[in-house]
């Protein structure tokens, strides 16, 4: 009687899986965890777990339901990183359940899931000839700048897409960029917004190269132009990509309109992802003796340890390069 008085348990115990998510996302996540967190934790709930599970009894979901769940998502299609974002969510929200009495078992505990790809086992960075290639091909394009960004300084396809002018600092002595949002879905699914922060919680300065730098004057200036001509439509949200009018540009309408035809005209690997052009960063900076750490913080990555497990495979002569180091120290001591 207390837990019902308190909202915790329906009176009539038919409290559904759906209702407790929408309970969970409001009370324990919201204003707990960073923006495009919540977002991504409401975009799984609405888009996935609820069309599937929402109208469950809470007190009646059972292994066999989240297994099938599991499942289904697999054979849609979906990579095994994904369903495994939406095993994290549902087993937060399930586990909060039996704290908080509403029910004795976590049915997302024993499942298993699909096998999860080794960090960087699918990465397919481009060697310097195909980036080469691949940054020819850009030339003229509306985003060549976003397309030099993310190659020369590794910056994600979120945090190009947020990226805003007051951001930009060209006329230092040492130009740089000022990361700190990000793009992330908006908790309907439908529409995208910019977060209040990137991925790893904190901004960072990145310096940006002679080349980039010129890009970016460029790309400056013909947007003005843009701005000139389409003055009564244009938008202004300060935004260094923005779409045709100046809003928020859909990153699906990046790779399909823009990306998918540079890397066509190319002539690099067809499956290249956008992603791939901030591995390409990583391992061309890594393979020419880059400290480490450097790396790490120029990515943003949370600790140096995610970058050493993300790239060390793709570099295989850096073992090579360390015998080496110690042949002749120790040769040398001898």
């Amino acid at each position: 009687m207390a837990n019902r008085d308190s909202g915790l348990v329906h009176a009539d115990g038919k409290l559904t899986v759906g209702e407790y998510l929408d309970k969970w996302l409001a009370d324990s996540v919201k204003g707990t965890v960073k923006e495009t967190t919540y977002a991504n934790y409401s975009y799984i709930v609405r888009t996935h777990i609820c069309p599937a599970l929402g109208r469950v009894q809470l007190k009646s979901l059972i292994l066999a339901h989240v297994r099938g769940f599991y499942g289904e998502k697999t054979r849609s299609d979906l990579s095994p990183a994904t369903v495994e974002k939406m095993h994290v969510v549902l087993r937060k929200t399930l586990s909060q359940a039996v704290s908080d009495g509403l029910i004795w078992r976590n049915a997302a505990d024993s499942v298993k899931l699909p096998r999860v790809s080794a960090p960087g086992e699918e990465i397919k960075p481009l060697n310097p000839g195909e980036c080469a290639a691949f940054l020819k091909a850009s030339r003229g394009e509306r985003f060549e700048a976003l397309y030099v960004l993310a190659v020369h300084c590794g910056l994600r396809e979120g945090e190009l897409l947020a990226l805003r002018w007051e951001d930009v600092d060209l006329a230092a002595a040492k130009p740089a960029l000022l990361v700190r949002r990000t793009l992330t879905r908006g908790e309907d699914g439908r529409g995208w917004v910019v977060g209040g922060s990137t991925k790893s919680g904190k901004g960072r300065r990145v310096r940006i190269t002679r080349r980039a730098l010129s890009v970016l004057k460029d790309h400056r200036n013909r947007q003005l132009e843009e701005r000139i001509r389409l003055a009564g439509l244009w938008q202004d949200q300060d935004l260094v990509f923005p779409s045709q009018i100046g809003t928020l540009l859909n990153p699906s309408n990046l790779r399909n309109r823009s990306f998918k035809r540079v890397t066509a005209r190319s002539g690099v690997q067809e499956d290249l992802r956008f992603h791939d052009l901030r591995h390409t960063c990583a391992t061309l900076l890594l393979s020419e003796g880059v400290n480490l750490k450097v790396v790490s913080e120029m990515l943003c990555h949370a600790t140096i340890t995610i970058t050493l497990n993300t790239y060390a495979h793709v570099l295989p002569d850096m073992q090579d390069s360390a015998a080496e180091v110690m042949e002749a120290t120790l040769g040398a001591m001898s």
